[in-house]
């Protein structure tokens, strides 16, 4: 594909409907930030925000004993409280599946061996739903990704595809979401795309999802075609996130337009 010039995609970044509203911030800022009152109100009240449903699933699953070997997650873990900072710690490296993986598939790992459970397919309700109810349980920990050294391997790939542009658009997500953050795009500002509320409440899902179906979102967005949830690229992107947001607070469950 010929690549085109920064004057020529802001040209058609302008067709596409984005309008400037502002300089990007030159400091990190959470999405939420960016938002309408209304739906920061929503995300702050956990009576009115909408995924802690998936929360309240999630925890009784944690206690339901499942499986060839009839284990709950209670049985191993405790009390679902004493998960408090792990959800700051994903994606990171796992001996036992020979990868970076993310907290879903963690939670999968967890079901298929120990529980002898059949795994949740992506952005299954359960999945999300025990996901989330971990989540939530570290809202408030900054993220903190470990220090191991196929992690980094990890967020150096994910940073590589970061800064790749892709798509019929020929745009890479810094492109968005540090030239472009602060600007509009179809009525809705666009963030700086720091993961710091996922799993996350999307008015337009109308449902809680996980930032890889965001990140497909976005490839096709662009119009590029989306890699397989659990693709190693997107959980790569993931971490390099992760790594990116270091430090900020996690605030899952997250409200967004």
């Amino acid at each position: 594909m010929r690549k085109i010039g920064v004057a020529t995609r802001v040209i058609a970044l302008a067709m596409l409907g984005f309008v400037s509203l502002a300089v990007a911030q030159s400091t990190r800022q959470s999405g939420f930030d960016f938002m309408q009152p209304a739906t920061q109100a929503l995300q702050k009240d956990d009576t009115q925000n909408p995924a802690m449903l998936w929360v309240k699933d999630g925890q009784a699953i944690w206690a339901q004993r499942d499986g060839a070997t009839q284990k709950s997650c209670a049985d191993c873990h405790g009390d679902i409280k004493r998960t408090r900072g792990v959800a700051a710690r994903y994606p990171q490296y796992s001996a036992e599946a020979k990868g970076v993986i993310n907290l879903s598939q963690q939670i999968n790992q967890c079901r298929t061996t120990h529980q002898q459970a059949k795994a949740w397919p992506a952005e299954d309700a359960s999945l999300l739903g025990v996901e989330t109810a971990i989540a939530v349980e570290s809202r408030g920990q900054p993220l903190a990704p470990p220090a191991q050294s196929q992690l980094v391997d990890a967020q150096k790939r994910g940073e590589a595809a970061f800064d790749r542009r892709i798509g019929q658009v020929d745009l890479s997500c810094r492109d968005c979401h540090e030239s472009l953050a602060g600007k509009r795009l179809g009525g809705n500002i666009i963030p700086q795309g720091h993961p710091t509320g996922y799993p996350i409440y999307r008015l337009e899902w109308q449902a809680v999802g996980s930032l890889q179906r965001r990140l497909r979102n976005c490839m096709t967005a662009v119009r590029s075609e989306p890699y397989p949830y659990g693709a190693s690229e997107l959980v790569d992107l993931e971490a390099y996130l992760a790594n990116r947001a270091a430090g900020m607070q996690l605030e899952s469950p997250g409200v967004r337009p």
